[in-house]
């Protein structure tokens, strides 16, 4: 397969007097009718081909001497290619051509090339295409099977499923980072754990994942040390440690580490936790860079409810008078017998005066982010207790603490989380000619992603993975495709449509890992102790009803390959379940999808949109524009950004899409600049009743407007 300079993947076209970045710039110009100029942005994106990526690309005469050269050099692994046949590869790499790919926006093409594509080693040249990346993360994940390779290939050139960034950056190349999005790991209240939690973290950044570590567990200032009181300094020195450890595993440059940690409501460092967020804390306490999380239980709102005090109990006697890590005590259930107990040392402060400061830290920082604790586990399909989430809050798995000797080796080698993450286009996938082969191909290539990633540096994040096979398969583009299709953001036929889709793609994803189970013989380890095996899971669909509600919606469903499940098969599911088990101990996660929703056309998640046309910030390019997905001059009413919609709407839709996500949805909630305190607290008890598990950031449209909204997650947005 020859490669020439006509081979652009764009159409050719005349060069205009504009260049790519000033065709851009006029998305934010109307023209002489009032309109938005769209077509700007598309000519900007062949432009960028013709002026920067032709000029910049290295050629070859063919392809097997392009691989040949490729594996060589040293830019490819030579096992990945090892494992077909040269006429396949060939094959492969001719079906992603045949797609005809063309970038429909600047920003799309930009991030591709500037973040993903494989570069020469001193950066200045390209080679590769986007055919050419899809084609090896296809031929990496399928590893060896060239149906798969196939199905993979068609599944990524159609836009119809993205493997998250560490997979679709990584997969294939010889110098690269790990494919797996982002780590949770426990800490717990030792000097062994502490140490050993920093070095993972160092150790798992340095590889590109972001990393979130659970605090609840470390004694509180002030608690006795050896039975000698005052002696502990609590959580937030610990914090600080962390801190500087991002900031030093940097990723070879490219960006800081990224880090959070979650602490639970009840210790008696949470406000001193939530304090370090302040803009005038004291620089010795300021954390300027690690994201915070909160894990609130029902009794706390139970308790602002009453306008009570709450009590916050030390984990130093929590532990020794249940035997059990704080993190591992509901403290709901517990919570009026451990203020009863006098064993157990607690202050208290007022509740409501709780979840003002967090509306306050919110105001100033965006953090924290909350774990609903109690909805969470409640929903938890698998025996344990979740007691954080991860960078985006989006990812809720049960973890086991580890034990170690003196000198720093495991006792036990407990059990920490991984991300393996990839989203489907919900527009595209409603377009796919078959639905299901769409979920299942997608599936099995996260599953692929667990199946290669063995962390052995941190040996309780790879026994973690290798006992649970855990994946988050994700979505994104929701409000473009209701847009597209005429139904707006929140409104009861989007609600509808998107109750019907998630409950599908939980069926079809439980169906495959079952499959996959089947073929392997093999199920997750704990999957006898689960929901799953009892059927007790299965039982909402098997005895509810489940269909559409509206004529839109139904419409919607009609036109496409999408065959909502009836609770027979549910039931004849549940029964394939039962028999040969899941493969996957979690299916699926949705987070919140940045630079891959610009290469994929697609609005981010299942949020609204945040402006009709987003300008972002690109390096040395400075300011870009970009269009919201499938935005015409004709559909602009559609296309509510997320302040005008405002929290509730969005509270819905994340609330009608969790009760079919194993695990969870980052959600972040916008506000207009005139919001209150009161008002954000008002959102906290709107979510929490109805069944939202996490909530992520909070902005405001000055914010925004500003250009200070806080970053993204760094490992599973981008």
């Amino acid at each position: 397969m020859a490669e020439n300079l006509t081979d652009t993947g764009v159409e050719e076209i005349s060069r205009p007097e504009l260049d790519y970045h000033a065709l851009n710039a006029q998305l934010n110009l109307y023209d002489a009718e009032g309109h938005i100029q769209f077509d700007a942005d598309r000519k900007a994106a062949r432009q960028y081909f013709l002026q920067h990526v032709n000029q910049n690309t290295v050629f070859f005469h063919d392809l097997e001497e392009k691989l040949e050269y490729l594996v060589e050099e040293g830019y490819y692994e030579k096992d990945v290619l090892d494992q077909y046949e040269f006429a396949d590869i060939k094959a492969l790499y001719k079906q992603a051509y045949a797609h005809k790919f063309r970038f429909p926006t600047f920003l799309g093409a930009f991030k591709y090339y500037t973040s993903y594509t494989l570069k020469t080693f001193d950066g200045k040249r390209y080679l590769e295409r986007f055919e050419d990346r899809v084609a090896m993360v296809a031929l990496y994940l399928a590893r060896g099977d060239v149906d798969l390779a196939r199905q993979l290939v068609d599944e990524m050139m159609t836009g119809r499923f993205q493997p998250a960034t560490p997979t679709f950056l990584n997969a294939g190349k010889a110098a690269r980072g790990e494919l797996v999005s982002c780590f949770l790991l426990r800490i717990e209240d030792n000097m062994e754990s502490i140490a050993r939690g920093i070095n993972s973290a160092l150790q798992l950044s340095k590889r590109g994942g972001g990393v979130a570590l659970q605090l609840t567990n470390l004694r509180e200032t002030g608690a006795p040390i050896k039975r000698i009181e005052n002696q502990s300094s609590g959580v937030v020195p610990v914090m600080k440690l962390l801190e500087d450890s991002f900031s030093y595993a940097n990723q070879l440059g490219a960006r800081q580490g990224a880090g959070a940690v979650y602490l639970h409501a009840h210790h008696p460092d949470i406000m001193s936790f939530l304090d370090t967020k302040r803009e005038n804390a004291d620089e010795k306490i300021r954390i300027k860079t690690l994201s915070l999380g909160v894990v609130v239980p029902d009794i706390t709102f139970e308790l602002a409810r009453k306008n009570e005090d709450m009590y916050l109990f030390s984990p130093y006697d929590v532990e020794r008078v249940y035997g059990v890590p704080f993190s591992d005590i509901s403290v709901t259930e517990k919570y009026h017998e451990m203020v009863d107990n006098g064993q157990i040392r607690k202050k208290k402060i007022n509740a409501r005066r709780f979840f003002q400061t967090l509306a306050e830290i919110q105001f100033e920082s965006g953090y924290p982010y909350i774990v609903f604790e109690d909805t969470v586990n409640a929903a938890n399909p698998i025996k344990g207790r979740i007691t954080m989430s991860n960078l985006c809050s989006e990812i809720l798995q049960v973890s086991e603490a580890s034990t170690y000797n003196d000198d720093l080796s495991y006792d036990h080698v407990g059990k920490d989380i991984s991300c393996n993450l990839g989203s489907l286009n919900i527009a595209k996938t409603m377009d796919s000619d078959d639905f299901s082969m769409t979920v299942e191909t997608a599936v099995r290539a996260l599953t692929a992603v667990s199946d290669l990633s063995d962390i052995g540096s941190v040996p309780s994040i790879a026994r973690g993975n290798s006992m649970s096979h855990a994946i988050g398969l994700g979505q994104m583009n929701l409000h473009g495709y209701l847009a597209r299709e005429h139904v707006h953001y929140g409104s009861p036929e989007a609600l509808d449509f998107t109750n019907m889709y998630f409950m599908t793609v939980a069926y079809e994803a439980i169906r495959t890992s079952c499959l996959i189970a089947k073929e392997r013989g093999i199920a997750f380890e704990g999957f006898r102790d689960s929901t799953y095996a009892s059927g007790e899971y299965f039982d909402k669909y098997i005895n509810g009803t489940w269909e559409p509600t509206t004529d839109k919606c139904r419409e919607l469903l009609a036109k496409s390959t999408i065959r909502v499940p009836t609770s027979e098969d549910w039931k004849r599911l549940a029964e394939d379940v039962k028999t040969y088990g899941m493969y996957n101990q979690n299916l699926q996660a949705v987070p919140p999808t940045g630079s891959i929703s610009y290469i994929n056309n697609s609005t981010s998640s299942i949020h609204p949109i945040v402006s009709k046309i987003e300008i972002r910030k690109e390096g040395k390019i400075g300011r870009v524009y970009y269009p919201a997905p499938y935005m015409t001059n004709d559909n602009l009413e559609y296309y509510e950004d997320a302040y005008e919609i405002g929290p509730e709407k969005i509270i819905d839709t994340y609330a009608v899409a969790t009760q079919h996500v194993d695990q969870g949805l980052s959600l972040t909630l916008f506000y207009p600049d005139t919001v209150t305190t009161r008002d954000i607290n008002k959102s906290y008890i709107y979510a929490w009743r109805n069944g939202i598990k996490t909530l992520y950031y909070m902005r405001l449209r000055q914010m925004a407007l500003e250009g200070t909204a806080v970053e993204g997650c760094v490992s599973c947005m981008l």
